[in-house]
């Protein structure tokens, strides 16, 4: 899958977000939006972070999932189920994460205004995206 931002796109989202075995993957990344595909594996999540610039929307294709938000990392106030065609909004701001409870890979895209990946990011594993998440804020 290629980044495919900056020129019109028209795709079918669903099966899009289903094909992807990437834990993200870099879809189409604009000037002020991007959108990425993940799959989190049974037993996984997103892991615990918080976007201070971005507001940020999921929706879930394939899967269950806890969602956990909140306004500090030690105070997770707001815990919601979710599954299939459940959209997730995060304000920017807080503090959030999403579990993946089902049997099966849970395949979810996200919405960020702005974008918050560089253009083209595709990370195969958890590891590989926590390594780089590590490696930016170090600059």
């Amino acid at each position: 899958m290629n980044d495919n931002g900056k020129k019109p796109y028209v795709v079918d989202i669903e099966d899009l977000t289903i094909a992807n075995e990437n834990f993200r993957t870099a879809s189409w990344t604009g000037d002020f939006l991007q959108m990425t595909l993940m799959s989190i594996g049974v037993g996984s999540e997103i892991g615990l972070e918080v976007h201070d610039d971005t507001d940020q929307f999921l929706r879930i294709e394939q899967g269950e999932a806890r969602v956990v938000m909140g306004k500090s990392q030690d105070n997770l106030d707001f815990e919601a189920e979710a599954g299939d065609d459940f959209a997730i909004f995060i304000p920017s701001g807080y503090w959030h994460n999403v579990i993946n409870t089902g049997d099966e890979p849970l395949k979810v895209y996200s919405i960020y205004a702005p974008a918050h990946h560089p253009a083209g990011t595709v990370h195969k594993t958890k590891a590989e995206a926590d390594e780089a998440e590590a490696a930016e804020h170090r600059e």
